[in-house]
């Protein structure tokens, strides 16, 4: 390879594309949408964590304003867990408003995660939303196809390739420098997107930690780097194949097509064929067959309940409750909180694992299309993918269980066992114990946990990127001056 050659390849095709009328109303044109995704995202992302805060301090003082009362009713008074949006979710949506985002926490109980923006929207709302991320996910590869579909195929059609042949240049250099020249004229658009995106981010950059969110968004810049040099070598590759213009630009819209639009939709049914996962409906009646079977903590009756009773009578020597220098209900309410924390975790683990199989499955085809690998890989960095959801999802469960065995230890030590007389208090203790417990904070995974997360999407980026190259290789080996 003549890396001098390869350079003037790529110049002249900068020079060729900044010459066409075309180029320029597809870069006005997408500098618009950029600019309209990027200040609606920002808009959006803004809102939503505005109004979470808004309602955590509801939440809070809805709390703390409880009179003194049973702590076992503060329990089932419960609270609530927000989920804030990350800054990079500005850049891509991901899963946001498909996951919901405020979950209701109860004592004995594990309520799922509502309130997701799709589930007050229109169906047009699936049919995906105007982000910078599906800018360059879907519109931006189609104008990349569009710009180099030409590229060789044209030179074909005139001749150009032979006079380029005869001067002694190599087929190699010719394809690695038209394919670099496409992968610079592209960088005409998602460097601003980059520039918009960073902008925006920084706005926010006071409430998160600046260093794990530029790491996180360096990384998603290096990805699409990496992935709009592969869109540019499939391109060249595809025309160099091709007779004729015309044909080029059929093939690559067809690629386009199956790529960005059929294979990732193919791909859910088919991950949801093979490892299929039950109904919200079906998830909650068997984690309510279990828990019954368990016993009811309420029923003083309860078999199970009353061995563990007995069992506190005999330990400290006692023939009644009354008697007892602990709260007997509390102990009993601390108990089955345990039982049925560890049968509804038993069963989220269940489901965890099968969507797990699901992801691991369509993570794979990353290997097989470069525009499941970057869309995996964004969602990931933007804190907008399944491990995100996940994460919150087991952050507030985490918590309900520390605030309802709270309540629980609050009763065993300052709850008396003795029934109250008529106008007496005894069953009650101070709204001070409210103030105590924290309020929820939820915390982002970290950049380290990402990673971890998404080894399968990092060594499929790693593939392709080595694959263009060998790519280019074994087309320059085949290529023929006239097909």
């Amino acid at each position: 390879m003549n890396r001098s050659v390869t350079l003037l390849f790529s110049r002249q095709f900068c020079k060729n594309t900044l010459q066409q009328k075309p180029f320029y109303v597809l870069w006005t044109v997408f500098l618009i949408l950029l600019g309209y995704a990027g200040i609606t995202g920002e808009r959006h992302m803004q809102q939503q964590n505005k109004i979470q805060q808004q309602y955590q301090q509801v939440i809070r003082k809805s709390w703390t304003d409880n009179p003194d009362k049973h702590p076992h009713r503060m329990a089932h008074f419960g609270s609530f867990a927000l989920r804030i949006k990350h800054p990079l979710s500005l850049f891509d949506f991901g899963m946001e408003n498909f996951a919901g985002n405020a979950v209701f926490l109860e004592a004995h109980k594990q309520n799922s995660v509502n309130f997701s923006e799709a589930s007050f929207s229109t169906g047009l709302l699936r049919m995906g939303e105007l982000s910078i991320a599906m800018l360059l996910q879907i519109i931006l590869p189609l104008i990349v196809f569009f710009l180099g579909f030409s590229s060789i195929a044209a030179d074909r059609e005139n001749g150009t390739l032979k006079i380029i042949s005869s001067q002694g240049a190599g087929v190699y250099s010719l394809l690695l420098g038209r394919s670099l020249g496409l992968w610079i004229m592209s960088a005409c658009f998602f460097v601003p997107a980059f520039a918009v995106s960073a902008l925006l981010i920084n706005n926010h950059s006071d409430a998160f930690p600046l260093a794990e969110t530029a790491t996180r968004f360096l990384l998603i810049s290096f990805a699409y780097c990496i992935f709009f040099w592969i869109i540019a070598v499939i391109s060249i590759s595809v025309s160099a194949q091709s007779t004729t213009s015309k044909k080029a630009l059929i093939k690559l819209l067809g690629l386009w097509l199956l790529l960005a639009v059929l294979l990732p939709r193919m791909i859910q049914t088919v991950t949801n064929n093979i490892y299929p996962s039950p109904s919200k409906l079906q998830f909650e009646t068997a984690v309510e067959k279990d828990i019954v079977k368990q016993g009811d903590s309420h029923n003083p009756d309860d078999p199970f309940f009353k061995r563990i009773k007995d069992s506190v009578l005999k330990k400290h020597g006692a023939v009644k409750a009354d008697s007892l220098p602990v709260n007997l209900g509390g102990i009993i309410s601390k108990a089955g909180e345990q039982l049925s924390s560890a049968t509804y975790v038993k069963h989220q683990d269940s489901l965890n694992a099968i969507y797990k199989k699901q992801n691991r499955f369509a993570a794979l085809f990353a290997f097989v299309n470069p525009f499941v690998m970057i869309k995996t890989h964004s969602m990931a960095y933007a804190g907008t993918d399944y491990h995100a959801y996940v994460h919150f999802q087991q952050q507030a469960e985490t918590y309900r269980y520390a605030l309802a065995q709270r309540m629980n230890d609050l009763q065993i030590e300052l709850v008396s066992n003795r029934k109250p007389k008529e106008g007496s208090h005894v069953l009650h203790i101070d709204k001070k114990h409210w103030e105590e417990f924290e309020d929820f904070n939820y915390q982002f995974l970290t950049v380290k946990q990402v990673l971890q997360n998404e080894l399968i999407s990092a060594a499929a980026l790693c593939c392709w990127l080595l694959l263009s190259f060998a790519g280019l290789r074994f087309i320059a080996k085949q290529f023929k001056l006239i097909i």
